[in-house]
């Protein structure tokens, strides 16, 4: 069995300047896009592009979900459609992520008005109806690029240091 874990995007012009000031600059921050229409992936994916986020992507939930096993550490924004192909819907991926991953900022996407939002594990889970703006998009994925960012920091101990 082949499984696809995405593909990274346009990653050289993230690679210039890795070094500055002597220090290496953590280029692992990820978006990973969970669409199984291709032209609305690949929208979703230029439009990402235009963020400091490396885009992997998926069509379907347990591709995302087998690529998190490996690589969660290094995503910081999950923007999944609700309604994938196979037995995991974007909204049982959301909820994984939740709970596995908290520090990843999710946003789930659809034509159609999402029903399941009672449960607690999806109340960090925002719901995009579409068609989604571009600019919120890029809000959200810049936000989450953001806390990524602050959680490296702090991990690094470079805040809060006694």
């Amino acid at each position: 069995m082949s499984v696809h874990t995405g593909r990274i995007v346009n990653p050289n012009h993230k690679l210039r300047n890795a070094k500055r000031m002597g220090q290496r600059i953590n280029l692992s921050r990820k978006a990973l896009v969970v669409e199984d229409d291709a032209e609305l992936r690949f929208l979703a994916v230029a439009l990402l592009e235009e963020t400091d986020l490396e885009i992997v992507e998926a069509s379907s939930g347990e591709e995302a979900l087998q690529y998190l096993h490996h690589y969660a550490d290094e995503v910081a924004f999950l923007f999944s459609d609700v309604r994938l192909p196979c037995l995991m819907s974007g909204v049982d991926l959301a909820r994984t992520v939740s709970l596995k991953w908290p520090w990843i900022r999710t946003v789930l996407t659809s034509g159609a008005p999402l029903e399941e939002v009672s449960n607690t594990a999806l109340r960090d889970v925002r719901f995009m109806p579409k068609p989604w703006r571009a600019l919120e998009v890029l809000i959200e994925a810049e936000k989450a690029s953001d806390t990524h960012r602050m959680g490296e920091a702090l991990s690094c101990g470079h805040a809060g240091t006694h």
